[in-house]
């Protein structure tokens, strides 16, 4: 899913997203789910941490209010390392402005 630049909420389509990924784990029993917070290249290093930690949570909890069990989830986030699309530092790409969610079941 994608967030907005410099933004750390969920869109409504990333909202779809979350559901659709509760449900898929709450029907399967997720055993783990790993979500990680990314950004693009503008801004620090320090801050873009931050702000993919926001991210990361953001969707975390989202997760939890769809009923997924907190025990479940392992959340890290990758500031503006990882990137997508690869670019130079200080673009702003869209594409890098993310979070991911793995879902592994037993």
């Amino acid at each position: 899913m994608y967030f907005p630049f410099d933004k750390s909420f969920l869109t409504t389509d990333a909202q779809a997203v979350v559901q659709q990924a509760a449900q898929y784990a709450n029907q399967g029993h997720a055993t783990r789910i790993v979500v990680v917070g990314h950004t693009d290249t503008s801004g620090s290093a320090a801050y873009n941490l931050r702000l993919s930690e926001r991210r990361a949570k953001t969707v975390a909890d989202a997760l939890v209010s769809q009923g997924v069990a907190q025990n479940t989830l392992q959340v890290d986030w990758k500031g503006k390392t990882d990137l997508a699309v690869q670019t130079g530092d200080g673009v702003k790409e869209p594409l890098n402005r993310r979070a991911t969610i793995d879902i592994n079941f037993q």
